[in-house]
């Protein structure tokens, strides 16, 4: 199975004064896979030290001398580490916070060695131990389940990909059985996620029920590692976030909605715990005048997204039948289209950097308006609104570009890609294009 990672992995390898990798994402979105295929067919050799499976390595970590850590890990696994053809893949690293401090030390003292680090829900341990991250000596990697794009690649559609990458967004319409098949795509996703474990598995046998049953044991594992790493925030509060997020996709997030009887700090500080862990991301109300978004940002007022558009609908129990319906933007009231968008999103954007997702609102008696996202692209803020069928008004659409004039708009929709400014129409099998989509609009 193909990652879009694969080719920053390269870039990586080809630098000559690299930083150690630290790839950061949920549990199970393919670190441990997609990082051991880069090393076996980029290297020489691969050594992986995982340290749930092999705790003994702990003990190379008690220095942070790296020539005395590499002669005990090459004493312990029988090889030689040698720089510039050895990948030194330092797995599960969450359970030896000295190897994450280490990872500074390589930078320093041995920059040719190639290391990369990754963990699941590292937040648990690391702030347990009131530990300090290496910043500055060490490259942020964020990985998440695999996009649409990758979704096409991994069943055969590659050449589907292709060809929305390379079609002339020109108001001429993709052919009517082509964007048929491309929607088809999308609502299969929907059921299925990104999760990889689930996407093999349909690859396999092609049984929606077996994916299902995988996607409800990966829920179980997040809901066992709460468990294991409750020292820090208490397992309750959260599985409390973990089941009700799903279920609050695209609506104001408010802690009374989780659990009227749980004070919000609890249940603030698991929010802020599963979405450092990848488990879910807030979407932060700004203000849309001017990029970053984040500098308007509004901490106190934001919306979920859930990590999996597939895990989101298990547990939210919609059925799988989803796929024979014609308008899946209006399912579960559009929250999973919602989902579906805010997960392309960020598929798409900078691997090196924190994901992040923003939104408009205005309240307002009797004149309340609110976008469902907000994106840069060309240096202004661009809003993109998630409408079902022929039905979607877009009345919230046009009093931001009133209040924002001179801005385009993004409507993101079953209907077929068109430009009629200052609304722009993309279908949403095509979001990975979206900002090349505006951009050519405006030229």
């Amino acid at each position: 199975m193909k990652r879009d990672i694969e080719k920053i992995l390269e870039d990586w390898r080809r630098e000559q004064r690299r930083r150690p990798l630290l790839v950061r994402g949920a549990r199970q979105v393919g670190k441990s896979y997609t990082i051991t295929k880069f090393g076996r067919m980029a290297f020489d050799d691969i050594i992986v030290i995982n340290f749930e499976q092999n705790p003994e390595y702990m003990e190379c970590f008690s220095t942070l001398n790296t020539t005395e850590i590499i002669e005990n890990i090459s004493v312990l696994c029988k090889k030689d580490v040698i720089s510039g053809k050895t990948l030194l893949f330092l797995d599960e690293i969450q359970e030896c916070p000295r190897a994450i401090t280490s990872l500074r030390y390589f930078y320093e003292q041995m920059p040719q060695l190639h290391v990369i680090g990754a963990g699941s829900l590292m937040e648990f341990v690391l702030l347990s131990e009131n530990f300090k991250m290496p910043v500055g000596r060490i490259q942020y990697l964020y990985m998440k389940p695999l996009s649409f794009g990758e979704f096409m690649d991994a069943t055969g559609n590659y050449r589907l990909r292709k060809l929305l990458g390379t079609v002339k967004w020109d108001n001429t319409p993709l052919k009517t059985a082509v964007h048929k098949n491309l929607i088809s795509l999308v609502k299969k996703y929907m059921v299925l996620g990104g999760m990889p474990s689930v996407v093999s598995e349909y690859l396999d046998s092609g049984s929606l029920n077996k994916c299902q049953r995988i996607q409800t044991s990966i829920i179980q594992t997040y809901r066992d590692d709460f468990g294991k790493y409750a020292s820090k925030v208490k397992h309750k509060y959260l599985q409390k976030v973990f089941y009700a997020v799903p279920k609050m996709t695209g609506r104001k997030f408010k802690y009374s909605h989780v659990d009227p009887f749980i004070q919000s700090r609890d249940l603030k500080e698991a929010v802020e715990v599963l979405e450092h862990a990848g488990v879910l991301y807030r979407v932060k109300k700004t203000s849309g005048e001017g990029l970053p978004l984040e500098a308007n940002a509004n901490e106190k007022h934001f919306k979920v997204v859930f990590l999996d558009v597939g895990l989101m609908q298990n547990i939210c129990g919609l059925d799988s039948e989803i796929i024979l319906l014609e308008d899946l933007l209006n399912i579960n009231a559009g929250a999973l289209a919602e989902q579906f968008v805010a997960q392309e999103l960020l598929a798409y954007q900078n691997s090196f950097q924190q994901p992040s997702l923003h939104y408009w609102n205005r309240e307002a008696r009797n004149s309340s308006a609110e976008i469902d996202y907000l994106i840069a692209c060309g240096g202004l803020p661009i809003p993109v609104e998630v409408k079902s069928g022929k039905t979607g008004r877009l009345r919230s659409m046009h009093l931001y570009l009133e209040k924002y004039r001179g801005q385009v708009g993004v409507r993101i929709s079953q209907l077929p890609f068109s430009c009629n400014l200052p609304i722009i129409s993309v279908p949403i099998y095509a979001i990975e294009r979206v900002r090349g989509i505006i951009k050519n609009c405006l030229l």
